[in-house]
């Protein structure tokens, strides 16, 4: 990345963990939160929103948590303009040695009437007041517009004034609805530019969400004509359709000099090990055309993409595999490969695992050997995301066993898993196999969420290519997502249904409160 003056510099904000988790069916336990921080940090993201302290307690003590063991970004928590949410946030971030209260309000005359019931004067009120306690805590903090984009000029011009003159060290222009297209955007931040006469004193910075598929485009005509922060997730994750992807914005950024004169901090090689770790954490997974980490971005099937790759990699790709953090290499190891060997190529995947974390991988790695003829790095980090991430799951497989076919009606099967340490057993039937050994599953752990999606998908070519499931429960209008990886289905699939299981429990424990988004 070429040098840049500060000018230059935009600042990259990362809000997967709280406008992320947002998305139904993506909550997170701690731990996950906590492994997807350290991630950030190390990628460079200059600001890491940890959640929303007043939400639940749960909320609350993740962002404490992250505030404590993220030492070198900013840690934000977000927070409505109520002395309540600020204080609640502040005592949250409070161990961070950098930390931001990022306080919002709507401003655009639909959510003043509709959503809030108040006054344009009481918002400016609000907003004063809201920012001038929030600088009583740190010196840094960021003010939301919410709804920014449909907010009339004048009133914006007057409330993004009013927010800087008390305090506010940043300000967030969101495009909350994805309702704007770029030369629309970039009128609008023109124009805070020109009307806002202390905008200098500030950051601006823009939080454009996906609905009509214009997020990165409208962030990105944000920064040339005068943002400095971008607020992304990884993967695009967020509610409805998601927000600004961060691996589109960052590259972007670095393929476009020429057009972009702009620099972020970010280490774009870990770009793929974040997103991995999104998809696994949260059961999102990835579509394979997906700009920069869909499976297919770096794929040629075209005899004549082939062809000219071969001769000269540029005249297919823009950028290179490695600047994302991919390996060139598609056949790995083998069975014959030992430890020392294995511990490499999983610092070059990205993982850094303690000893037992690498036995058990390891274990399971040689037992994938055995059964496939060819392994490969996509095969490795699924046995690393389905040991590690699930870890301390409350429920767990322990064995399965399935009978079905022409000659078995209806399908039978034996389960045997472990519920907070104690493991139990059943058998049971079904219309087909999967539906038998669900059945197990709510046998040996009785619930009433109900089944949303079933998808699998191959990890890898080939029929002994190790089967990633995706299971979607829903319970009282909570959903989660969870993921499950073998080379056996039916395995796979009682993987990713108690991991959504899992996921549920954490959810039923949040108090969530109406989706609020800056």
């Amino acid at each position: 990345m070429s040098k840049s003056t500060e000018s230059e510099r935009v600042i990259i904000f990362d809000t997967t963990l709280r406008d992320g988790e947002q998305s139904p069916g993506a909550s997170m336990n701690l731990e996950e939160k906590l492994r997807i921080a350290h991630v950030l940090e190390d990628m460079g993201v200059d600001v890491i929103e940890a959640g929303f302290p007043i939400a639940s307690d749960g909320d609350f003590e993740a962002v404490r948590e992250i505030a404590k063991v993220v030492t070198e970004s900013t840690v934000c928590g977000l927070a409505r303009a109520t002395k309540m949410d600020i204080e609640r946030c502040a005592e949250a971030v409070k161990p961070a040695p950098r930390k931001r209260i990022h306080t919002f309000i709507s401003t655009s005359p639909l959510h003043m009437k509709h959503k809030l019931q108040m006054e344009p004067e009481a918002v400016h009120e609000a907003i004063i007041d809201s920012v001038s306690m929030a600088r009583n805590h740190t010196d840094d903090v960021e003010w939301s517009c919410e709804d920014g984009s449909r907010t009339e000029h004048d009133f914006l011009c007057r409330c993004v004034e009013s927010a800087i003159e008390a305090g506010a060290t940043t300000v967030n222009i969101p495009d909350t609805v994805g309702y704007a297209v770029p030369d629309e955007f970039a009128a609008l931040i023109r124009m805070l530019f020109d009307r806002v006469p202390n905008i200098d004193k500030t950051v601006i910075s823009v939080h454009c969400h996906n609905d009509l598929g214009l997020a990165v485009a409208n962030s990105l005509v944000a920064v040339a004509n005068g943002a400095r922060q971008v607020e992304c997730t990884i993967n695009g994750l967020g509610e409805r359709a998601g927000n600004a992807s961060l691996e589109e914005v960052v590259m972007a950024l670095r393929t476009r000099q020429d057009h972009m004169p702009y620099a972020t901090g970010v280490t774009t090689e870990h770009i793929i090990k974040a997103s991995r770790l999104v998809s696994t954490v949260t059961g999102f997974v990835v579509q394979p055309n997906k700009a920069i980490v869909g499976a297919n971005a770096f794929a040629h099937e075209a005899g004549i993409h082939q062809d000219g790759v071969l001769k000269h990699a540029g005249t297919y790709e823009i950028m290179t595999p490695e600047s994302v953090g991919l390996s060139q290499s598609k056949l790995v190891i083998g069975k014959h490969s030992g430890r020392h060997a294995f511990r490499e190529k999983l610092k070059e995947l990205g993982y850094e695992l303690g000893d037992n974390a690498v036995q058990d991988v390891f274990r399971r790695f040689k037992q994938l050997a055995d059964m496939k003829k060819d392994v490969f790095d996509d095969d490795i980090v699924a046995l690393v995301d389905d040991e590690v991430v699930r870890a301390n799951d409350r429920i767990q497989l322990v064995s399965l066993e399935i009978r079905c076919g022409t000659k078995h009606r209806p399908p039978k099967a034996e389960m045997e898993l472990t519920v907070d340490g104690e493991v139990k057993s059943c058998k049971g039937t079904g219309d087909g196999p999967v539906d038998a050994a669900f059945n197990c599953v709510k046998k040996l752990f009785p619930h009433g969420a109900r089944l949303q999606l079933y998808q699998v998908h191959a990890v890898t070519q080939g029929t002994d290519a190790q089967a990633e499931v995706t299971v979607r429960l829903e319970e009282n209008g909570r959903s989660t997502n969870g993921q499950g990886a073998d080379t056996d289905t039916m395995v796979a699939s009682v993987k990713a249904y108690v991991n959504a299981l899992n996921k549920l429990l954490v959810k039923r424990e949040k108090s969530v409160p109406p989706a609020l988004s800056a």
